[in-house]
């Protein structure tokens, strides 16, 4: 791909907040659960992206006893900068004043993961048009992009929930598998979009990665993540892809087992400890992927 990933950057931003916000120059999308702002002319689509984000609030409150306060924000080009500090624009992230913002349509971002088809298998190729390709013709990563809001609303459920994620990878796994669990449960139709863009950048091998270890991207996760993001990239994506084989093993339970086993250890264990623990909560697929990363 000619240009850097981004997936997951929101850790590196958490702390990077701007001012409460009035929210004076966005519009106002009444629901009855969530609050939801939104730049002018993008009505359908906040609806859309508010429909989705409130369904899967009230799935993962049945499914972990938990509950979450998010302000969604849908925002155009011009919106972000000032409602988000976050510089990337286009990216979903959660900011520690508990707001999810997302972007109201396609951008540079998006479009820069776009790459040449001709540089892929042909089965993937075929899969990445078949997936991301638009009514004109061309292709977009929004429908994947999409998704990652409710990455990032699983990132407000467990801080809300002062989860104990034991190291900084595991939090990323925990809400992709709470992403991966929802869509195969309730949009089993946006499973490719899902899916197809992580064996995309997988497929491209780690040739020219500095880091490719757990202990790396825990050790160096804000290095990796700001100095190497397309390295980072490839965490996510393998992630993504932990995520889909986890949930096709074990099901619903594997996500519901490791939110339990992390709330329930909050003394940090060693590399060992840590595996012996998670096998004995019942999160076996988490365990053999530490153990055969």
């Amino acid at each position: 791909m000619k240009k850097i990933m981004f997936l997951g950057m929101i850790n590196l931003f958490m702390v990077a907040g701007l001012q409460a916000q009035d929210y004076k120059d966005l519009q106002v999308l009444n629901t009855s659960s969530l609050k939801v702002y939104y730049s002018k002319g993008y009505d359908q689509r906040t609806q859309a992206i508010a429909q989705r984000v409130q369904h899967a609030m009230g799935y993962f409150e049945q499914l972990l006893h938990s509950r979450a306060d998010v302000t969604l924000l849908v925002l155009s080009e011009t919106d972000w900068p000032k409602y988000t500090s976050m510089p990337v624009v286009g990216m979903p992230h959660y900011k520690n004043s508990k707001e999810l913002v997302v972007a109201a349509h396609d951008n540079a971002l998006w479009k820069s993961f776009i790459p040449p088809l001709n540089d892929l298998p042909e089965s993937l190729a075929t899969q990445l048009k078949n997936t991301y390709k638009t009514e004109d013709g061309t292709l977009s990563m929004q429908p994947f992009f999409d998704l990652l809001a409710i990455h990032e609303l699983g990132h407000a459920f467990h801080f809300q929930a002062g989860v104990q994620t034991q190291r900084k990878w595991m939090g990323e796994l925990l809400v992709n598998m709470m992403l991966h669990t929802y869509i195969a449960v309730h949009e089993p139709q946006s499973l490719p979009a899902l899916t197809v863009f992580p064996k995309m950048v997988i497929a491209g091998g780690t040739n020219g990665y500095k880091f490719t270890s757990l202990e790396d991207v825990h050790d160096r996760y804000e290095e990796i993540g700001s100095q190497h993001p397309k390295n980072y990239g490839w965490y996510q994506s393998r992630w993504h892809q932990a995520a889909a084989e986890i949930y096709d093993a074990e099901g619903v339970p594997a996500v519901q087992h490791l939110w339990n086993a992390l709330k329930s250890q909050m003394e940090t264990l060693s590399h060992d400890a840590l595996i012996t623990y998670l096998e004995k909560s019942q999160s076996t697929g988490v365990a053999r992927m530490v153990r055969n990363w």
